[in-house]
C-alpha cells in the first residue's frame, strides 16, 4: 500500500506538534510554582506597626523597603544579612534582619540614609545607624 504524500506529512506535523507541546508542558509542569514567579526575598507584612516589603531586586539581591524607606541589607559570610542599623548580629534572611533593625529602631523612624551604603552619618542629626529623634 502506498501512503499519499499529503497523509505523510501531516502525520509528521502532528507527530512534531505532540512532541513540542509535551516538552513544553513537562517544563512547566516542573517549575516549582507554576502560573507566576517565584521570588525567594518576597514578603509583605505589618511588624510592631510598620511595613516590610521585601523583593528581589536587580541581579536577585534582596530589596527592603521599611515604611517605604529602603533599608540596606548586606550579605555576610555566614550566608546571613545585616542592616546599617543592627550590624553586629547575622540574621538568616532578610525578612529577619528587617525584623531586627525595627526592634532596634523602636519607634524612631528610619533614615533616608540607611539605605545608603558607605554614608557614615546622618547630616539632619540622626545617627549614624539610621535612626532618627
Amino acid at each position: 500500500m502506498i501512503v499519499p504524500r499529503r497523509v505523510a506529512l501531516r502525520s509528521l506535523f502532528a507527530l512534531a506538534v505532540t512532541a513540542f507541546t509535551g516538552g513544553a508542558l513537562g517544563r512547566v509542569a516542573s517549575r516549582p510554582e507554576s502560573g507566576g514567579t517565584h521570588d525567594p526575598h518576597a514578603f509583605d507584612e505589618m511588624y510592631r506597626g510598620r511595613r516590610l516589603l521585601g523583593f528581589s531586586g536587580p541581579g536577585g539581591e534582596p530589596t527592603v523597603l521599611v515604611d517605604g524607606r529602603p533599608l540596606h541589607l548586606m550579605r555576610c559570610a555566614d550566608g546571613g544579612y545585616v542592616t546599617p542599623i543592627d550590624h553586629y548580629e547575622s540574621c538568616p534572611t532578610p525578612l529577619a534582619a528587617t525584623r531586627a533593625a525595627v526592634d532596634e529602631l523602636g519607634t524612631a523612624r528610619l533614615s533616608p540614609l540607611a539605605g545608603a551604603h558607605g554614608v557614615p552619618t546622618d547630616p539632619t542629626g540622626g545617627s549614624p545607624r539610621g535612626v532618627h529623634a
